[in-house]
């Protein structure tokens, strides 16, 4: 593993604890307004909520059923932004709301709110061709009860990780300093003020002081945590977190191409969203103050899904031996004991510390992936930064989906790859595909793929070691070339994966035995065995 430079006693203008989609975001944008700026992540960037999110981009069509309009239009627009400067991630996608006639939502209010929404999001996605979508739906639902099918357009981002290595390129090349693995162990104060932090190396153990003006404590779910272990009181919690779980099965006969939103079995909005050639159901709302980094799906979460699909679709046989694993995340929602998860507000705000003894420290509670963008802006113009507004164009997705093609064929030719190898890359490195063609192009085992069930090949593993802050061989799978969350990989394909990755990166034999037990530890700790989780349920009972 490569040295990593000292940071003791070095002075930026900006540090930003968390390296989620909201703090990759942050440091992006006060290193363009020419700030210097150092973002630290305690384990991976993305391995926290962002990679345990629903992975879609959309406008809050929840948010317009509680009259925030408000947040609703920040979201379409910045939905729309990320369509245009990232069509290789962000994707248009149909939605089918499908709601039976026991909902508590009439149909004209329906109507009536999905006509607003497609109004404050100026155009169409995808345009009207609906209708095979939602006959094939309503095929599929349960043909006992009568569901009222509408539609409307939103988007996806099916691998945010993606987007925030993207982003975190961006944050460096523009004048950032990153760590990832490495842990702030306390925001520093003097007199009244943040003045900077003391961090610890998770690889070599070493401890380091770093000072700075301001401190943008982004870490999410772990900001209170961040405070009390910097003796920072700030009366009542600022996030009282909510967990999210989500299960993923394979596609079944039938399935709609189309992304549904409906209702659960109690009557809570789910989603029944295509991704990654898999199925992915959620979400839940359950709060949770555990610790944010070993939350799980429970059990009875893993059923509540289940049973709700079924209910939507009952010809749909799966069961739980079909689901190919579970995940679950901590929404850092505001703290706000007397209101349901479902009540408590999705807005983000910043807590100022000034009154709590650390004068120029914020602490960024809530925010979403589709906001991302626009909470950094925020952010940074907090901090006296500079920051202009993207312009927003309207690119239509024909034009996005020649662009992809041209783009493919270009890599396959610069890197002596095949069409499928090349329009993986380009799909997930956009403008940088090139790069990562022409380390493929320096031997055959650069191009070899990472296992015999993807197209994703070993020098994108090299290309994420190089230049996009990869340390471990999980930081590669799970979030630079993640596929290993695909629904056919299994232990043989890590052990396939790291070998291939050991070879070309002259890793010794130790180093990729330790390699793959860690990377099969922290999978194990990720995405959740649901017959073993069964297992232990009964085992407990």
């Amino acid at each position: 593993m490569k040295m990593r430079s000292s940071l003791e006693n070095k002075h930026f203008d900006v540090i930003v604890i968390g390296g989620g989609i909201n703090g990759v975001a942050i440091a992006r944008e006060c290193a363009r307004a020419g700030r210097t700026t150092l973002l630290v992540e305690q384990h991976d960037f993305a391995a926290g909520t962002t990679s345990r999110s629903t992975r879609i981009i959309h406008g809050g069509l929840r948010y317009l059923e509680h009259g925030d309009i408000g947040q609703v239009r920040e979201s379409l627009r910045e939905r729309r932004w990320l369509l245009q400067r990232h069509p290789h991630l962000v994707h248009p996608l149909r939605f089918l709301l499908a709601l039976d006639g026991n909902s508590r939502r009439s149909a004209l209010a329906v109507r009536t709110g999905l006509w607003l929404y497609q109004r404050l999001g100026s155009a169409s996605l995808r345009g009207n061709d609906f209708d095979a979508e939602e006959k094939k739906l309503e095929r599929l639902l349960d043909t006992g009860k009568r569901f009222s099918v509408f539609n409307f357009d939103d988007a996806q981002c099916e691998f945010p990780e993606r987007l925030v290595a993207e982003w975190l390129v961006e944050a460096v090349a523009a004048g950032a300093t990153a760590r990832n693995h490495t842990e702030v162990l306390a925001v520093n104060t003097d007199k009244g003020r943040a003045t900077g932090a003391l961090l610890r190396d998770q690889f070599s153990g070493k401890e380091e002081r770093v000072e700075a003006i301001w401190i943008i404590n982004a870490t999410g779910p772990w900001a209170d945590n961040i405070c009390r272990s910097s003796n920072i009181q700030t009366g009542n919690p600022m996030v009282g977190g909510v967990r999210g779980s989500h299960i993923v099965l394979p596609k079944f006969p039938g399935a709609p191409d189309a992304a549904v939103y409906t209702e659960a079995i109690d009557g809570r909005p789910i989603f029944v969203i295509p991704w990654n050639e898999q199925v992915l159901v959620g979400t839940t709302e359950v709060a949770d103050s555990s610790d944010p980094g070993a939350v799980r799906p429970s059990v009875e979460e893993i059923d509540y899904l289940l049973r709700s699909l079924r209910h939507l679709i009952p010809t749909m046989r799966a069961s739980r031996d079909d689901i190919h694993y579970a995940f679950a995340g901590v929404r850092p929602l505001p703290y706000s004991p007397k209101n349901s998860p479902s009540d408590v507000t999705r807005k983000h705000y910043f807590h100022d510390h000034a009154g709590e003894g650390a004068a120029q420290m914020l602490s960024v509670i809530g925010g979403k992936l589709t906001t991302a963008g626009s909470l950094a802006r925020e952010c940074a113009a907090k901090i006296g930064a500079e920051i202009s507004a993207p312009t927003l164009t309207f690119a239509s997705e024909t034009g996005a989906d020649v662009a992809m093609e041209h783009w493919g064929l270009e890599v396959a030719e610069r890197g002596g790859l095949t069409s499928e190898a090349a329009h993986g890359i380009a799909e997930w490195y956009g403008k940088r595909a090139l790069a990562v063609a022409d380390q493929a192009r320096a031997c055959a085992e650069m191009r070899a793929p990472l296992c015999p069930h993807t197209h994703h090949i070993v020098a994108e593993a090299a290309d994420a070691l190089s230049n996009e802050y990869a340390c471990t061989l999980a930081d590669i799978l799970l979030r630079r070339v993640p596929v290993a969350l695909g629904g056919c990989w299994s232990s043989s394909c890590s052990r396939e994966a790291a070998t291939r990755i050991g070879a070309v990166m002259a890793w010794n034999e130790d180093r990729v035995a330790l390699e793959l037990e860690a990377f099969e530890q922290e999978r194990d700790r990720f995405l959740r065995n649901v017959s073993q989780a069964r297992s232990i349920a009964e085992v407990k009972a």
